[in-house]
């Protein structure tokens, strides 16, 4: 299982809190690419809830990773 920031960008609109079916059936439904589908599938689950991106990829930057500073603009 590999994430890249553009395929876990396909789950930001997911509906959080969501199983691991709830997550594969949207990214089928909204054509994510087979890569997602296949890194969903992997994940070893025993029904729980995720709550976040961050729960399925530990590694998942947040806006403060950046060094962006909004106020800026």
């Amino acid at each position: 299982m590999y994430w890249t920031l553009e395929l876990a960008s396909k789950l930001e609109d997911a509906p959080w809190p969501a199983t691991k079916d709830e997550l594969i059936d949207f990214a089928i439904r909204s054509g994510a690419p087979l890569e997602v589908i296949e890194n969903l599938q992997e994940i070893e689950d025993e029904g729980e809830m995720y709550e976040c991106i961050e729960e399925i990829w530990t590694d998942y930057p947040s806006k403060d990773d950046f060094f962006f500073n909004e106020e800026e603009y």
